[in-house]
């Protein structure tokens, strides 16, 4: 869920979308190993479905071990993020921390997968202080304009469907189309289960305007927003460095006077989670656009920051994120 490529002018959406790029093309930002692949995707899921729970947390912990050893590329690329953000971290610290991040990622999938069936009164039993939570989501939407609701490959943003089955919240997800049709076709077949329509971006040239609709509809429009897109980028501090994060979200806020709600789901030791909602961000019309939108996404930066730092190891970038952004400068 990587974002869209929108423009616009003051008083109207003006999308500037590129044509749809073949399904089967592999972005740069996706890390290809065996687990990427639709059959695989799919195998996982049925295990963790089916499987004992046990049964299935024994072979997580064994298979997440074989992969820390044996998937170089990927390990290597969470050891070389990790260290750009900890770099007080030392060298064991750090291989700990990337094996913990693969077992976390593990369960965290698993619990994703087992929650898809789940009725609203199951959902609801698997999240901690869920009333003062909701409570969070109706003081936003009670504005009217909807709600766009941003987060980051952080903590396990998928299951958050499953807290807005149980609080009977509608919810729209906008995402970039997976590199595999299986495992595409997959996301959105869970998504649904939580009540939620997708927002595939790059597929209509009219993106922009369905995301307006949806948020005139006082919905909530889910993003991940530390991930650039082409074009579509802003220029943050993160971690101490410069980054580019999504333009589109902050973009819209300003547009629709809708807010900028980030939050986080993270999995609690109990199995639980905890739904954090952050600080809503307000994207003030006193400024020009483009102060107003940088502003804005700083903001979101900070925050996402900040939980990072409390939760390292449910930061999911299994690709080299820093080079990501360091190869922008030099484009």
């Amino acid at each position: 869920m990587d974002g869209a490529l929108l423009m616009s002018a003051p008083h109207r959406f003006v999308p500037d979308l590129p044509e749809p790029a073949a399904p089967a093309r592999t972005r740069a930002t996706w890390t290809s190993h065996v687990f990427n692949t639709g059959f695989a995707f799919r195998r996982i899921h049925d295990l963790v479905r089916w499987l004992p729970l046990p049964f299935a947390r024994g072979l997580s912990h064994v298979g997440t071990g074989v992969a820390h050893r044996l998937m170089s590329g990927t390990t290597g690329a969470l050891a070389h993020n990790f260290r750009g953000a900890f770099p007080e971290l030392d060298d064991a610290a750090i291989d700990a921390l990337t094996l913990r991040t693969y077992r976390s990622y593990a369960d965290d999938v698993a619990a994703f997968f087992r929650a898809v069936p789940l009725t609203p009164a199951e959902s609801y039993a698997l999240f901690d202080d869920v009333e003062a939570n909701g409570r969070v989501f109706l003081d936003v939407l009670a504005g009217g304009k909807g709600v766009l609701l941003v987060t980051g490959h952080f903590g396990n943003w998928e299951i958050g469907g499953a807290l807005m089955r149980a609080l009977g919240l509608p919810m729209t997800i906008v995402a970039m189309r997976e590199a595999s049709e299986q495992i595409n076709d997959l996301r959105v077949e869970c998504r649904q289960r939580f009540g939620a329509d997708t927002i595939e971006v790059r597929q209509s040239m009219d993106t922009a305007l369905q995301i307006r609709r949806r948020l005139a509809d006082n919905r909530v429009v889910a993003m991940l927003m530390d991930r650039h897109v082409d074009r579509d980028r802003v220029a943050v501090t993160f971690f101490g460095r410069r980054a580019y994060f999504l333009r589109t979200p902050p973009l819209l806020a300003y547009m629709t006077g809708a807010p900028l709600l980030p939050c986080s789901v993270v999995r609690l030791p109990s199995g639980r989670f905890r739904v954090r909602p952050g600080t809503p961000i307000v994207v003030s019309r006193d400024l020009d656009r483009e102060t107003a939108v940088r502003q804005a996404a700083q903001c979101f930066a900070d925050q996402l920051e900040a939980l990072i730092r409390e939760t390292p190891h449910a930061w999911y970038q299994f690709y080299p994120y820093w080079a990501s952004q360091d190869a922008v400068d030099e484009a």
